[in-house]
């Protein structure tokens, strides 16, 4: 099975990145850790659904339907959804009901579904109904802030916003650019030393914990599952 995945980075606070892509024949691939949650969309068989995915907090196995095609939009960390809490769909996901070409139910009216070149304009308007709201703590604090609040209040609004601690957030953060690197061709032994591992066994469970791969897999790709999602983290390691 072929799975081909385009994204791109977005401008808007509240967007991580916007995905699209299609599968060639039926398989399974490799679904990441992400910090993020997401909305996606898919067709199969003429059939359109959407579901808000959680985050995922280690790597596993999915099923892909033959000729089907994905649209999606990765939240930033701190964006979430005050009726639908995150940390219920840790590892899991809710589905959306009575989803068509062209309507998607949201908040008790009728929107046109987002695509991968209008997904700004559509999660504007999730902000401006009250559907999807932010946390500010939760950027501050990987930006570096220093909140004046307790520890405690911090773990917690952080579980809040993202479904994640930020030391789950911190450790699949560091995964994800160890396994960039290491496809780009960097020695295991730069990558433990450049991303602050204690040494290699300790790089290469935390590869098949959160990627699914050893560092030898990421280097020659051919014959396992291909990969979800995977690309090079744009902010700086979380705090």
């Amino acid at each position: 099975m072929d799975l081909v995945i385009e994204s791109r980075p977005s401008e808007l606070p509240y967007i991580e990145r916007v995905w699209r892509s299609r599968s060639d024949g039926e398989g399974r691939m490799m679904s990441i850790a992400a910090s993020h949650w997401e909305l996606v969309f898919w067709e199969h068989d003429g059939q359109v659904q959407a579901a808000v995915l959680g985050p995922e907090p280690s790597a596993c196995l999915a099923d892909v339907p033959k000729d089907a095609t994905f649209f999606g939009i990765s939240f930033a960390l701190g964006a979430s959804m005050p009726h639908l809490p995150i940390s219920r769909l840790v590892g899991s996901s809710a589905e959306i009901p009575d989803v068509t070409r062209r309507s998607v139910w949201l908040k008790g009216s009728a929107w046109h579904p987002p695509d991968y070149d209008n997904a700004e304009a559509f999660v504007r308007r999730m902000v401006r109904e009250g559907i999807v709201d932010c946390d500010p703590i939760v950027p501050a604090v990987l930006g570096g802030a220093a909140p004046d609040v307790s520890e405690r209040t911090l773990q917690r609004r952080f579980v809040a916003a993202t479904g994640l601690t930020r030391g789950a957030i911190r450790q699949i953060h560091r995964a994800r650019e160890a396994a960039v690197l290491i496809q780009e061709g960097a020695p295991a032994q730069d990558v433990v030393h450049r991303l602050g591992y204690f040494d290699q066994p300790h790089l290469a469970r935390s590869l098949t914990r959160y990627i699914g791969r050893t560092a030898t897999q990421l280097c020659r790709p051919g014959g396992a599952e291909p990969l979800s999602l995977l690309y090079k983290p744009s902010s700086s390691m979380p705090a």
